[in-house]
């Protein structure tokens, strides 16, 4: 029986956080003192939350399916969502515990060390009766495997094989490997079609240095395509035919929070518009470069007409 035509263009499934972000901050204030900053915000974010609404921003038709508590966090993040015409009816809440929530100090380079209370995203899970929801769409991105404890026991990888079988393309992104991440990936990654951690995060699952043995290990494993985000060297791009390195875009940078997360979803948004890989990595690019020049998962990113332009007028960095 044929798929039936799906709801949203894509659907972003996973960490979704209420990010309390202040900067610059050179240093904690000793006892009960108090140091002065220039700008403090309230935002979602999460490896989910952080594509979505680039995503939505650059005009895809989004869902998203998350678990957020009851309390007064959930409550701001729907809100969000629902005023960037983010589909909410895939969210769960709960009572059980808070939303999963972070303080970012942003260091005046734009560094982010996290306090991180995980909450609710441990909390969300997608029954087998609930994945045809979950798949109404033409991509599905699932972020945050190792921040989504029920999930991360097996149901991610029924879930994703679910979407394969209905022919979705699906990405994936991950956060906070350890070693028991490598056996979630064995089972997980033969049904993705992008796999997109750091290469950080590559490095140190695989073991391997250089980014193209990274990525063999993991196309080893099942995935089909690897882009591993670079920071300032932009990201690595590994396929069945070959091997190649986007450069970033240079940006006068404020905070690099949510930057992997905003490349995710400006990709899955060039892919959902039809561009080939290079061009949909390029505007992944040019999205994480636009989310550091601002505060927060979304910032610095209006529509698709001012993020073209920021590409046609941009220079790379020669890293």
């Amino acid at each position: 029986m044929a798929r039936s035509q799906p709801k949203f263009d894509a659907i972003f499934a996973g960490l979704t956080i209420l990010d309390i972000a202040g900067r610059p901050v050179t240093s904690i204030p000793d006892g009960g003192g108090i140091a002065f900053i220039d700008e403090i915000r309230m935002n979602p974010a999460g490896t989910a939350s952080g594509a979505v609404m680039n995503a939505a921003k650059l005009g895809l038709r989004c869902s998203t399916s998350a678990c957020v508590g009851k309390d007064e966090k959930g409550d701001f993040i729907v809100d969000q969502y629902k005023r960037m015409g983010i589909d909410c009816s895939l969210i769960q809440r709960t009572e059980a515990v808070a939303t999963s929530a972070t303080i970012l100090p942003i260091r005046p380079n734009g560094e982010r060390p996290a306090l991180h209370c995980r909450g609710a995203s441990d909390e969300w899970f997608v029954s087998d009766e609930a994945f045809d929801s979950v798949c109404s769409a033409r991509y599905l991105h699932h972020g945050g495997t190792g921040f989504l404890a029920r999930m991360d026991e097996g149901q991610s990888a029924k879930l994703l094989a679910h979407a394969k079988r209905q022919g979705l393309t699906i990405t994936m992104d991950l956060i906070g490997p350890t070693d028991k991440t490598v056996d979630q990936l064995a089972a997980l990654l033969p049904a993705v079609d992008y796999f997109m951690p750091s290469m950080e995060e590559a490095e140190f699952i695989s073991g391997r240095s250089q980014p193209g043995e990274a990525a063999k290990f993991f196309k080893d494993l099942g995935a089909t395509t690897c882009i591993f985000k670079w920071g300032d060297r932009g990201s690595f791009i590994s396929t069945d035919d070959d091997d190649w390195r986007m450069p970033a875009f240079k940006v006068d940078v404020s905070d690099t929070t949510g930057c992997g997360d905003s490349y995710c979803g400006g990709f899955i948004a060039g892919l959902s518009m039809g561009y080939d890989l290079e061009q949909a990595c390029r505007l992944g690019t040019a999205v994480s470069g636009l989310v550091a020049t601002g505060l927060g998962s979304d910032a610095g990113v209006v529509d698709l007409e001012q993020t073209l332009a920021f590409i046609e007028t941009a220079t790379t960095l020669d890293v």
